[in-house]
């Protein structure tokens, strides 16, 4: 799992955002397109790639992408 990588799966969760303007230090809830349907796509795809399942406060404590990330690559070490 790296980081580059989980960028690609996580901008892919957006259907009118430009996954060029999605980085490491992207705060996702700030993208216009965020929305509670979206966080339910990005769980979905963290337990579907990665094989962790993320709980609402997991979501919530992430502000940046790669906070998200390295939350995921904790669950995957664990």
């Amino acid at each position: 799992m790296d980081l580059k990588g989980f960028i690609e799966n996580f901008a892919s969760q957006f259907d009118d955002t430009d996954t060029n303007e999605i980085k490491a230090d992207t705060k996702f809830r700030e993208l216009e397109e965020w929305s509670s349907l979206t966080a339910l796509s990005i769980i979905a795809m963290v337990d579907d790639e990665y094989e962790v399942q993320l709980k609402g406060n997991d979501m919530r404590a992430a502000v940046t992408v790669e906070d998200l990330y390295n939350v995921v690559k904790s669950k995957c070490d664990a």
